[in-house]
């Protein structure tokens, strides 16, 4: 019998009280609970000891203890889902406030967001979601953008007209192309030498000979377009150079091909030192005509930094002419450096060679570099540097030209 008792405490605990527990323990399902097993007790053992009765304050213990974790349980599960929406309505601020805030954020970011020690990281981590969805969305629109040029060249294909159109250009592309080969051909012959020195490697990182090269690349298109090209010499060029490998990377299997002069030799050694000119913003005789007797050199050099001097020591050391574009001669320059690209000194010494124009061949120059040409009206000039001048010092705009008209008449006066 007492083994029987035993069972049914058993059978009545694993059963009841559970269920009692997710009800939320209602009064009136303890009482029927407890009514039930004492009632089997009573009815199957009328004779029980008082050690063998039912221990209320123990199975009180037991259902407050499970009633406690689930309140608890539910108390953490409202801080929780309250922290989520205080995080949404703190990013809804964050972006109408026109900060950095992905448009979209999954469950597992809110919660990284959210496990953020302190302000600026959360910011910090919004800012990387930010450009991580941007840079998709740039993907994305690209490979629209290609689908969509790949379907219009394919309805183009399509029409007979378009076909007699594209075969036309393609022949008339390959005529002009054997076109520009026979005049650099012929340049190669009798044309004027241009010397680009190739031994300013030490002086530049990998990424500033790589920008060296695009330029250079981009002179040599100019120059194999225009009426007159020059005969381009490679000189101290090195097989194992970065100039090499960054030529291949650009030229690929026309590199072999290309109509130029590519030596290991220095252009001291190859053309007479009288007839050379090394041309550097740093010299201090100024380029008045252009000579085409003359072979000019140009350092293939890009300096972020603006070493000064650098160019001007290598000729003053192998003893060569220098010169300088009259730069300040015929503009208004404004202040900073002025050093060009390779591909505006080729354009500049082409338009020098065919026309003679300084105007026309100072055109190449970015126009971010001076306000204008000196030989303009002078009200037109006054007009601009007011501008300038409002925009850039305001009240200090009397002083500045007053300055100003001291400086240019000096000069004026000098020249």
């Amino acid at each position: 019998m007492q083994s029987a008792n035993v069972l049914l405490k058993k059978i009545v605990r694993s059963s009841v009280l559970p269920f009692a527990a997710q009800h939320g323990m209602k009064k009136d399902l303890f009482l029927l609970s407890r009514t039930l097993s004492l009632s089997l007790c009573l009815k199957q053992d009328n004779s029980c000891n008082p050690s063998e009765k039912l221990d209320l304050d123990a199975w009180k213990k037991v259902m407050k203890s499970g009633l406690q974790e689930e309140v608890s349980e539910m108390v953490s599960e409202r801080k929780e889902l309250s922290t989520v929406s205080a995080a949404r309505e703190i990013l809804e601020m964050w972006r109408l406030a026109g900060r950095p805030v992905p448009e979209t954020l999954s469950e597992e970011q809110l919660k990284t967001f959210m496990e953020c020690p302190s302000k600026s990281a959360k910011k910090k981590y919004l800012k990387y979601l930010h450009l991580k969805e941007l840079y998709k969305k740039n993907d994305k629109r690209k490979t629209d953008e290609k689908r969509e040029r790949r379907l219009e060249m394919q309805e183009q294909a399509s029409k007979p007209d378009e076909t007699k159109r594209n075969s036309f250009m393609c022949l008339w592309a390959s005529t002009m192309d054997r076109a520009y080969s026979w005049r650099v051909a012929q340049s190669m012959i009798f044309g004027q030498p241009l010397v680009f020195d190739m031994s300013y490697e030490k002086d530049m990182s990998a990424r500033e000979v790589a920008n060296a090269v695009k330029q250079i690349v981009l002179g040599e298109g100019f120059n194999r377009r225009s009426v007159d090209p020059f005969h381009i010499h490679f000189c101290n060029f090195k097989d194992d150079s970065l100039y090499n490998k960054e030529f291949i990377k650009h030229y690929k299997e026309a590199w072999g091909r290309l109509l130029i002069t590519v030596t290991d030799q220095c252009y001291t050694e190859v053309f007479p030192k009288d007839k050379l000119i090394y041309l550097t913003a740093d010299s201090p005789k100024v380029m008045k005509t252009f000579d085409h007797d003359k072979i000019y050199i140009v350092g293939s050099m890009v300096d972020k930094s603006i070493k000064t001097g650098v160019s001007l020591a290598r000729a003053k050391r192998l003893g060569l002419e220098t010169a300088a574009l009259p730069l300040e001669k015929y503009l208004l320059w404004n202040s900073g450096a002025k050093n060009l690209t390779l591909d505006q000194m080729m354009c500049i010494l082409l338009t020098l060679k065919d026309t003679g124009d300084w105007k026309k061949a100072l055109e190449f120059v970015p126009k971010r570099k001076y306000y204008g040409f000196v030989n303009k009206p002078v009200h037109e000039l006054k007009k601009t540097l007011n501008l300038i001048n409002m925009l850039k010092l305001g009240k200090r705009q009397e002083e500045v030209q007053k300055q100003f008209a001291k400086n240019y008449s000096k000069k004026l006066m000098q020249k």
